[in-house]
């Protein structure tokens, strides 16, 4: 699933391209919107909110979530397009330019004012403008007995993590990712490096945690299973990790990685 930095370069490239520009066309392909129209209406802004995408025009925002298959993928006018066309969710065309969500995970046509009812829960934005360090603090202190490498993944604590960032900072920390979160020490440093590794990333197209950029060499522990660590030389290992707290929830229960030797 695209994480917040990936989100953020997609909305900083969709801004880019759409800022001001006024709809010649929109071809809404989810049943729940096939009546709407945005033509003639001018985007004011595009911008991420953790892993969510808001396109604005006036009063109306466009909302989509990628999830795991789903992208924003803009052609000049006429241009075929690389992927198959039943798997556009909508269409957007402009004098100079059309943007194509494929594949989205989640796409709503919604009044500006009802933003906050799906965003609300979210965490502080760990890209975003109005970053609340102290504030995320509190949320992942208040997660207690949960594993840290499920509070991390918890949009409602941070906005923006996904399963590659909890797995690369759990190792930077030295911390298993099945610790309760009450027994990890200083969690603002967990706070603080995970903005910062976010931070650093938001440009990038492939991820650096090590501080070596080579192909290949950018991740600690992340899909590195059965690989010697970059630190110690001990064998790499990976499981399920899901959420004892709230039993049952299969979307909790993603893989994480590890090193047993440098984590504890």
């Amino acid at each position: 699933m695209p994480e917040g930095d990936t989100v953020y370069r997609a909305a900083k490239r969709l801004d880019a391209a759409l800022r001001g520009k006024v709809l010649t066309s929109c071809d809404v392909r989810v049943p729940q919107y096939a009546t709407v129209d945005l033509t003639g209406r001018t985007i004011d802004e595009v911008l991420s909110r953790g892993k969510h995408l808001l396109m604005r025009l006036g009063d109306t925002t466009i909302h989509s979530h990628l999830k795991m298959e789903g992208e924003w993928i803009l052609y000049a006018p006429g241009r075929r397009w690389n992927r198959p066309a039943h798997e556009a969710r909508i269409v957007l065309g402009t004098v100079d330019v059309q943007a194509v969500g494929f594949s989205l995970g989640a796409l709503d046509i919604l009044s500006r004012t009802e933003e906050y009812d799906v965003l609300g829960h979210l965490g502080p934005d760990l890209l975003g403008p109005d970053w609340d360090a102290a504030e995320a603090e509190r949320r992942l202190r208040a997660e207690g007995e949960r594993p840290i490498g499920i509070a991390l993944l918890d949009q409602r604590v941070m906005a923006g993590l996904g399963n590659v960032y909890r797995s690369e900072i759990c190792f930077l920390r030295g911390v298993l990712p099945t610790r309760p979160v009450r027994e990890v020490p200083d969690l603002p440093a967990w706070v603080a490096l995970s903005r910062r590794t976010m931070f650093a990333n938001r440009d990038r197209p492939s991820r650096v945690f090590t501080g070596n950029t080579r192909k290949g060499q950018g991740k600690w522990v992340y899909g590195r299973a059965g690989e010697p660590c970059r630190r110690c030389g001990t064998r790499i290992i990976t499981d399920s990790l899901g959420d004892p707290v709230s039993p049952g929830q299969g979307s909790t229960d993603r893989i994480v990685f590890w090193c047993p030797r440098c984590q504890s």
